[in-house]
This record gives C-alpha cells, structure tokens and sequence, in this order.
C-alpha cells in the first residue's frame, strides 16, 4: 500500500505538469504515464480513463486542503483561542489554497469537463466546498459563543463570509485573467473581510 501510494503521488505530480503544460484536452493518459514513468496499462488499470485520474487527483487535493484548513477552525486543534482571529487565518490560507496554481488546474479541468458529463465539477463541489462551509459555520458557531458576533444562522453568516472573501477571484484565475495574488495582499483581503462581516454581525449591535 505504501508503495502504491508513493507511485500515485508521482503520477499525480507527472499530471499536474502534464496539465499545466497541454491543457486537460490536450493532456493524454499515455503523456502522462511517460512523465511518471508508468505504464499505460497501469494507468488504465488504476484510473480506467484521464477523467478518473482527474477524479483521484480532485479527491487527493481536497483532502490536503481540508486536513489545512481544520488547524484553523474551532475545534480542540484550532490555532489560538479567538475564533474572529482564526477566521482571518482560516482565510488567508483559503485564498491562497484556492488561487494556487494546482486548484486552478483542476478548475479548469473541471470547466473542459462539462462536455463529458461534468463528473469532475460534481466533485470539486462534493469534496471542495461542502467539506469547507463546515469548517466555516463552525468557527462562525465558536465567535458567537465567545460574543465576537450577534445570534443568526451561522450558514448564513458563512455562505456571505465566503462571498465576501472569494468574489470572482477563482473566474479570474482559472479564465487566466489575473495572477495568483501575493500572500500580504491574501492577509490584508482576509482582515478586511472580517472586519466587514463584524460591521454585519456584530454582538454589540
């Protein structure tokens, strides 16, 4: 098993340059297999086709970003004792996550994918966002607790927190119209965004 996993983390890698390089359309099972120094009939056996490598490599992703992003929610790990300060935390690294250049290749892969039955888009949702509004709501949960922010739905305080934090930035990297922002504008980005959420929310309203 061991071995196997360190033999998917180098397809995997093989694929993101691949990927990056061709583009999903472009990008063939056997290019890739020849960048891993694999075998096409393992690829095939593993994956059965290019979207069921893509699947893998969605779920792989997701679940690194999640085991990231749960240091900063409100549970027993969480990183300090102000859940308001590990949301800005929690949001600087979500917006670097997302901007980085591996979740803006599965994006785009996702987005060239909606012609074969859009598979890969059901999953970035399945396993992306649905494991991240969680997290969130959480944490959300824990400032109210602590009388950080007033009493109301704490998805819906979430689903206008991420509003607020991502705005159109993921369309724009994926579509190529804009770089990956440097980290000290993610900070700033992300303490402006508590602060707003603070403007709405707050307890002492």
């Amino acid at each position: 098993m061991k071995d196997k996993t360190e033999r998917e983390r180098q397809i995997f890698e093989a694929a993101y340059k691949v990927l990056m390089e061709k583009g999903f359309k472009s990008a063939s099972m056997l290019a890739i297999a020849k960048a891993a120094g694999a075998s096409n009939e393992t690829m095939y056996n593993w994956y059965g086709n290019k979207q069921g490598l893509l699947a893998a490599m969605i779920k792989d992703n997701a679940d690194q970003v999640a085991s990231e992003l749960e240091d900063f929610t409100a549970g027993p790990s969480g990183r300090g004792s102000d859940p308001v300060a590990r949301l800005e935390k929690f949001g600087s690294k979500l917006l670097d996550l997302l901007t980085g250049e591996r979740s803006v290749l599965l994006n785009r892969a996702a987005a060239a994918d909606v012609a074969d039955g859009g598979l890969l888009g059901k999953l970035l949702s399945e396993h992306g966002r649905s494991r991240m509004v969680p997290l969130v709501a959480q944490t959300i949960a824990a400032a109210q607790q602590a009388g950080r922010l007033r009493a109301h739905d704490p998805l819906e305080i979430t689903e206008i927190y991420l509003a607020l934090l991502l705005g159109d930035i993921q369309i724009r990297r994926v579509t190529g119209v804009t770089q990956a922002p440097p980290r000290e504008a993610i900070t700033v980005h992300s303490q402006r965004v508590v602060e707003l959420l603070l403007d709405l929310f707050s307890a002492k309203r």
